[in-house]
This record gives structure tokens, sequence and C-alpha cells, in this order.
């Protein structure tokens, strides 16, 4: 697919519309992609008009464009349009759910090795403050959850199921479909961390039978930083109590207070309205796209990184999975990762480093302590993989 005629010239069109593709390569797309130009003049654009007459005018003038975002996130993730929050980052949106559950002691929550310590952090908090058990469910030997050790471990005391659809590192893409269909008839909530997955894979929370799903904007689909979204399915929506709320997400006659019906309840009054028009923009263009032959492209995309890497003397990659991501994750023999990353930074390369801190509890058991990540997107080249893998190999050997 990626050296075809059809796909060059497509590739070409969405490089002409990310004007840093002329100035670096960018594989660091899992940590924030290179925003399309449109959606920087809408941003831009708003902020001028802010400056012009002033926030509150400048959002009231755009206030039919803002619900219309609602329905493009509906869309993208196969919900209703009050079925969806928007916040400003996957962490926000993922937290939102988790506290809002009212844990009882004795409550059980599962997990996966590869999730990522910002939830792990909140779900060890919970059992420590709340009297919780975190369990993790081991994983098979191709690094994705083992289903038949979810279904022993299910019972009428797990309260939810967390699992981060795409990890951090790793290329690995837990099959949340399958995880969802086993816990669907539980009593447990099934919540998806789709930070990773949002605009490179195709989402539908019917599909993956998923009670709620939180991501990011500033990833894959290419929106701003400071943007996220949630997407909540209102037949468990009663059973959440966010821990935040103000004159937004609630109502008060001054003795009672009353939640929003919908999932706007997670929200709260102040936003950067420029950044969600932003989010707004970026939605719409990544469905413009189109989200399979995202996922096609990226997917093919990142197999032709890892094949190119396992050809270069002194380098491993480190990933796992059976089904793979755009995110592919590799380490050399005799160059530390941070130092590596480094040297290619200075070479207008951007990849990153994941740490066993990112996802401890995997990179533990793998004995990884660092690697180099780097994750492709659809205005990336087969090109620029070749240049990147020359460039490694070049470094080793210096």
């Amino acid at each position: 697919m990626i050296h075809n005629s059809d796909t060059r010239e497509k590739v070409a069109k969405l490089r002409a519309d990310t004007p840093a593709c002329e100035n670096v390569v960018h594989f660091n797309n899992a940590g924030s992609s290179l925003p399309p130009r449109p959606v920087v003049d809408r941003v831009v654009r708003h902020l001028r008009r802010e400056e012009t007459i002033g926030g509150y005018e400048a959002a009231d003038e755009v206030r039919d464009e803002v619900e219309g975002i609602y329905e493009s996130l509906a869309e993208l993730v196969g919900a209703r349009p009050e079925d969806i929050a928007i916040t400003d980052s996957a962490t926000r949106s993922w937290l939102a759910v988790f506290t809002a559950v009212p844990w009882r002691e004795g409550d059980r929550v599962l997990t996966a090795v590869p999730e990522y310590s910002s939830n792990i952090i909140a779900m060890l908090a919970a059992a420590r403050d709340r009297g919780i058990a975190v369990d993790v469910v081991p994983s098979t030997p191709a690094g994705e959850i083992d289903l038949d050790a979810l279904r022993n471990m299910l019972d009428e005391r797990v309260r939810m199921v967390a699992i981060t659809h795409v990890p951090t590192n790793g290329g690995l893409v837990q099959p949340v479909s399958r995880i969802g269909s086993m816990i669907a008839d539980s009593p447990a909530m099934f919540l998806v961390d789709a930070c990773q997955s949002a605009g490179q894979l195709p989402l539908d929370l019917d599909d993956m039978a998923a009670d709620a799903v939180s991501a990011t904007g500033r990833k894959y689909l290419r929106a701003p930083r400071g943007t996220g979204f949630l997407a909540v399915r209102g037949s468990v929506l009663d059973q959440l109590t966010p821990t935040h709320l103000d004159l937004y997400s609630a109502r008060t006659d001054g003795h009672d207070v009353r939640l929003r019906d919908d999932a706007r309840r997670f929200e709260l009054y102040e936003r950067n309205v420029a950044a969600v028009l932003g989010l707004g923009a970026a939605v719409r263009y990544y469905l413009d796209v189109g989200p399979q032959w995202v996922h096609d492209y990226v997917t093919a995309l990142a197999e032709h990184l890892r094949g190119r890497l396992a050809d270069v003397p002194g380098v491993t990659v480190t990933d796992i999975g059976t089904r793979k991501s755009g995110i592919v994750s590799f380490h050399a023999d005799t160059v530390p990762a941070r130092t590596l990353a480094a040297r290619l930074k200075e070479r207008g390369f951007h990849v990153t480093v994941s740490a066993a801190s990112s996802t401890p509890w995997d990179m533990g058991e793998r004995g990884l302590d660092a690697i180099v990540r780097a994750s492709v997107h659809y205005y990336n080249t087969p090109d620029e993989v070749d240049r990147l893998c020359t460039e490694v190999g070049s470094l080793l050997k210096g």
C-alpha cells in the first residue's frame, strides 16, 4: 500500500497541509503530532477574534460551531452527541470517569500489564484510600492481555475493567472488542483509554462494548495540545458522580444539586475555546481523510519501519503483540536510548524515549529501562523511514 501511486499522491497532499514536513522528520506522533494548516488557522482566527471583541463575545459567535464538534466527536467513536464531553486531555477524561465511580471497600479493578503510569497511579491511590483491589491480568507470550486469565478473574466484585487500547510503548494493540464482549454480561464497567488509538485506528463504542472511552487531541488526531474528550454511555451515566462540579455541569437552587443528564456533567464552564475549535477542525480533517485509510497506511508504514530497523546491526525492535500499531520501539546495543534520541534530533529526526516509569509493569517484566519510540503518521513517507534507519546505523557505527 505505501508504495502505490495513489497513496503517494494522497500523502503528498496531506504533507502540503503540514508545513513542518519541510523542516523535520517527525516520528513523535504518539507524543504530539504536527497539526495541519486548517487546524492552526482555525485556532488563530478565533484568537484574533477574541483580540478584537473579547472572549465571551467571540465564544457567543461560535456557539453553533462548538455544538457541531460534539456531533463530529460522536461520529468519530460511534456514539451520540449527548454521550460526549470535551476536556483538556486524555488523563483528565480518564480520571473524570475513574474518580466518579462510588468505590466501596472490597471492589476490584482489573487491568493489564502494559498500563500507563498515570492510570496506575490513580488506581493504586484508590486502593490506598478506598480499600479497593487492583488486580493485573497477565499477558500472553505475544504480549496482549490473556483473555482466558481475564475470564477466570471476573467475579461479582469486579467493578471496573480498565484497559489502554494502544499502550504508550511496544506497538501493541489490545483486543478491546473481545475484552468488551467478555465482560458485557458482568457487573463490571469497561473503561477504554484510547489516548494513542484515536486518530490512527477506527473506533466504535458498540464494537468495543465499552462503557466509557477517553482520548486526547494532541496525538494522532493532530489537534492542539490541551484538548481531549470523553464518551460515556447513557446507560452508566447515573452510576457516575464527577468529583468536580460547577454551574455548567450541575444546577442548584441553593439547597440541592442536580447533575446534568448528559456527559457534559464531566465538563466545567471555563475552557480554551480556540483550542476546542482546533479540536473540531482536527476531527473533521481526520474523518475526511478516512479512518480506515489512515489505519491501513499507518500500520503498513510502521511494519516497514520495523523491518528496516531489524536489518540495522546492533538494533533490537522491542514491539509486542499479535496486532501492532503505528508505534515502533527499539533499543541499540551500544548507545543509550536517550543519547540516540538526542543525536537523531540534532539531525532533524524527532523521536522520543519511553522510560520504565511510563509503563512500569510491562517494562519491568521485560527487563527494559528505556527504549527509543518512533511513531509514524500518514504524513510520513517510506523515504523518511529509510533515512531514519540509515541515520541510526550511521550513529551506531560512529
